[in-house]
């Protein structure tokens, strides 16, 4: 047994090694330009995003499907995942997490672009669109899908539907039992997965029009709490601020030990160790926030894709970023705590620099980490769902929500570790189909980005029909 659990680490390992980050991070550099650097359109891409479009083909709105895709990015990996960073690459890792959020905001458009132009309507009226999707009409002609294509669409779904039940279920579960238990006593682990179980079952049983409703009010919220205490620290440390952020940027280019040594330096471990945490923050490429953003309401792919990528610029030029800078501040403000060896993960560096808020900065922490984990599991459930959906037909859903829920409660009594691995090699593998297809498809992203974004065309309605899902 334990020669397969090391086996599957080092598959891990591998996956997430420097060939998926070279990929990713390639591809993030690649729709920069390929997009005509789509990211100076963000101001007008937020302004999008809280702009209803109400007369237009799709199940939610647009600031729900942007909500719903936050609610599976914005969690504990953006709180736990930047220290964890910072502890292994040092303080420089937290400027290439920032690069790779400024770059992916790209990638995240033009996978978008191509989920909402190649999206499906099923026999309810219900839109289903991803790189599952994308793959099988993009190369039909006449009825017919070479054989490559299904390969791409059935792999894309297979891992995704995979990847859902560790990260987007028992991982969560798991850690907000965790949580829980380490600051309140005496709570027995079943019955937190009791709770979560309900929790999670009064929502994703109603569908995405209800995952939706509850990620529209869930998702700002903790966000803005989340930020006011990281606020709250800053002002704390604010004479820390200015060299934090030094030290940060020297420390990306240049071999630096910080922290007498207490934390990773070199400019190869910040390069790959910031670069991995932010492209699994962010999702940029992996292709799942696509799958709902082929639900939202609107006009023309562009004004979709163009609000979706907001999400990058959200999870990881924004709230990463901000992270980062209090956690290194703090370690400057406190020097002790590094000195002392007592922190030695990601988790004990943010609990230790919410603590310095008196009485309410644990709390917020604590009450924050279980809102992001609950959020995950119902963003993460949409996903699978729709996988599953493409797969074996509408008649798999139930079953998929009811093997969820159950791994929900498996996650949060003990049984993460395997599963997270098992769930995080096929959560690097749904990039390969993903990736590949967008690429294949930049050119005709290119041409009709120029004509929607650059021409000022936004407004302009796509009247192509939607075509009807063929039954299973």
């Amino acid at each position: 047994m334990d020669f397969i659990v090391d086996a599957i680490a080092s598959i891990d390992a591998f996956v997430w090694g420097p060939p998926m980050i070279i990929m990713l991070l390639g591809s993030h550099l690649y729709f920069t330009f390929r997009t005509g650097f789509i990211q100076r359109k963000i101001p007008q891409a937020i302004k999008l995003s809280v702009t209803k479009d109400p007369d237009t083909p799709g199940d939610i709105s647009q600031f729900g499907a942007l909500t719903t895709a936050l609610s599976a990015t914005i969690g504990t990996g953006n709180i736990v995942g930047v220290g964890t960073a910072i502890l292994a690459g040092g303080p420089g890792a937290v400027l290439w997490m920032w690069l790779t959020g400024v770059f992916g905001i790209a990638t995240k458009y033009a996978e978008t672009y191509a989920a909402v132009k190649y999206r499906v309507e099923d026999h309810n009226g219900a839109m289903l669109g991803g790189a599952m999707y994308a793959w099988r009409r993009a190369f039909t002609k006449e009825g017919k899908t070479p054989w490559w294509a299904l390969l791409g669409a059935g792999a894309f779904a297979l891992f995704a539907a995979i990847a859902s039940f560790g990260i987007g279920s028992a991982v969560q579960s798991s850690a907000m039992t965790s949580i829980i238990t380490s600051n309140v006593e005496g709570i027995p682990t079943w019955v937190i997965g009791l709770i979560v179980v309900v929790l999670v079952s009064l929502v994703i049983f109603g569908g995405i029009k209800s995952i939706s409703r509850v990620c529209e009010k869930l998702v700002p919220f903790m966000a803005i709490a989340y930020v006011l205490g990281c606020i709250v620290i800053a002002c704390m440390n604010w004479e820390y601020i200015w060299p934090a952020i030094c030290l940060i940027c020297e420390c990306a280019f240049t071999p630096k030990a910080a922290f007498g040594g207490a934390v990773g330096s070199g400019l190869m471990m910040a390069l790959q160790f910031g670069c991995a945490r932010g492209l699994f923050s962010n999702e940029s490429g992996l292709g799942s926030a696509p799958i709902v953003a082929a639900a939202a309401k609107t006009r023309n792919p562009a004004r979709q894709a163009l609000v979706s990528m907001t999400g990058t610029f959200w999870d990881t030029v924004v709230i990463c970023a901000l992270t980062g800078i209090v956690l290194v501040s703090t370690m400057l403000a406190n020097p002790e705590i590094m000195a002392e060896g007592a922190i030695s993960q990601g988790a004990d560096l943010t609990s230790a620099a919410f603590a310095s808020i008196p009485y309410i900065g644990t709390p917020i922490l604590v009450l924050g980490m279980v809102m992001f984990a609950y959020s995950t599991i119902l963003g993460w459930s949409y996903y699978g769902n729709r996988c599953v959906t493409y797969l074996f037909g509408k008649r798999a859903i139930r079953p998929y929500q009811v093997i969820y829920v159950i791994i929900a409660f498996l996650g949060a009594v003990g049984i993460g570790d395997l599963v997270w691995t098992i769930s995080d090699i096929t959560n690097a593998l749904m990039a390969v189909p993903n990736i590949l297809v967008v690429l294949i498809l930049s050119g005709m992203i290119a041409r009709e980005t120029k004509h929607y974004v650059w021409d000022n065309n936004l407004e302009e309605i796509d009247d192509t029909p939607i075509p009807l899902l063929e039954s299973k």
